[in-house]
C-alpha cells in the first residue's frame, strides 16, 4: 500500500519544489535588487519597488535607436535635455494591459514640462498586434520596435531583462538612468518616480 502512495507523494513534493522555485523566481526578477546579476547600477530600492540613483552616481545611458512601430526611425538621444521615461511593453502582456492607461494619462498630464515618454516594444512578432494595442489603451507617444529584446541588452547588466516585463527606466536630462522599476505602474506610482526628476535643475 505505501508503494502505491509513493509516487503520488514523490510528485507532490516536486510540485511544491517546482512552485517554490518559481516564487523564488519572480521574487529575484521583481525586486530588482538581483536581477541580472553582478551589475554596478547604484539603484536603491524603496519601499515602493521603484529603484533611483543618486544624481552624482548615475551612469550613461546606452545608445537606443531603431525604428518605431511604424517604421519612422528613432534615436532616443534626440530627446537630450529632456527627461525620457522608457517602457518596456508587449501586447501579449497581462500587466502591460493594466498599465497602458496609466501611462497614457500621465504622458498627457506632463506634456509640456521637458519630459518624453518612449515604448519599447518587445517579443511582439507583429506590429499590427502592437499598434492596435497603442491605440486601445490610448498611447500617443512613440515605441521603437524590438520583437528580439537587443535594445534592452544594451542596457548596463543588472539593469533590465527579458523576463520582467513590463519595466520602466526613466533617464535624467544629462542622458544618465536616473530610476527603474521591474513590474507595472499606476499613475500615482509613475508621478513618485518621474516627478523629482523632472524638477530636477
Amino acid at each position: 500500500m505505501s508503494s502505491g502512495l509513493a509516487p503520488r507523494r514523490r510528485f507532490t513534493l516536486l510540485a511544491a519544489a517546482a512552485a517554490a522555485g518559481a516564487l523564488t523566481l519572480s521574487a529575484c526578477s521583481g525586486d530588482g535588487t538581483t536581477s541580472g546579476g553582478g551589475g554596478n547600477t547604484n539603484f536603491v530600492t524603496g519601499n515602493s519597488g521603484i529603484s533611483t540613483v543618486p544624481r552624482g552616481e548615475r551612469t550613461d545611458a546606452p545608445k537606443l535607436d531603431g525604428t518605431t512601430l511604424e517604421g519612422e526611425p528613432l534615436d532616443i538621444s534626440d530627446y537630450r535635455g529632456k527627461v525620457v521615461v522608457l517602457n518596456v511593453w508587449g501586447s501579449w502582456c497581462g500587466p502591460c494591459r493594466l498599465e497602458a492607461k496609466h501611462f497614457a494619462k500621465v504622458s498627457k498630464e506632463t506634456e509640456g514640462q521637458g519630459i518624453q515618454f518612449v515604448g519599447i516594444n518587445t517579443q511582439d512578432t507583429q506590429r499590427s498586434l502592437a499598434i492596435n494595442f497603442e491605440k486601445d489603451y490610448g498611447v500617443t507617444y512613440p515605441s521603437l520596435y524590438d520583437p528580439t529584446g537587443k535594445l534592452l541588452l544594451r542596457f548596463p547588466k543588472g539593469t533590465l531583462n527579458l523576463q520582467t516585463i513590463p519595466s520602466t527606466v526613466v533617464i535624467d536630462r544629462d542622458g544618465k538612468i536616473a530610476a527603474r522599476k521591474l513590474g507595472g505602474l499606476d499613475a500615482e506610482k509613475l508621478h513618485e518616480m518621474i516627478d523629482p526628476l523632472i524638477a530636477e535643475k
